[in-house]
């Protein structure tokens, strides 16, 4: 492996203001994107909400949203629940279920978040 290999998430990155009508700007990078027509999860992104930001309540159709508290803590809102998450805790969203998160910490919160499309087969 050589240095050119190695990129820091600093450099990856962007500002994304009021992401889902959201408060301020969080910063966030979509890691893998999958191709048309393949299987498995439809996105992976890796965010970042400095204190006093949120991903705005929203809702997603038929898929499954999860997100991974990689380090910090907050106030996640999911279908009219509010709970504090902290590292290491893992938060499914179920489909057409409305979720939102707030950092409400002096800290970052770091956050991985994937998404999965379910299918319409309920034998699948």
């Amino acid at each position: 492996m050589t240095a050119e290999d190695v990129v820091n998430l600093d450099t990856l990155l962007r500002s994304k203001e009021h992401d889902h009508g959201g408060l301020g700007t969080i910063r966030a990078h979509r890691l893998f994107s999958r191709a048309g027509g393949s299987t498995g999860a439809e996105f992976v992104d890796i965010a970042v909400l400095p204190p006093g930001t949120s991903i705005g309540r929203h809702r997603h159709g038929r898929d499954r949203e999860t997100y991974v508290v990689l380090d910090g803590t907050g106030v996640m809102y999911r279908d009219g629940a509010e709970f504090r998450v902290g590292t290491g805790d893992v938060v499914v969203n179920r489909p057409h279920g409305e979720h939102g998160l707030v950092n409400d910490s002096a800290t970052d919160l770091w956050l991985l978040v994937f998404e999965e499309e379910l299918s319409d087969d309920p034998a699948v």
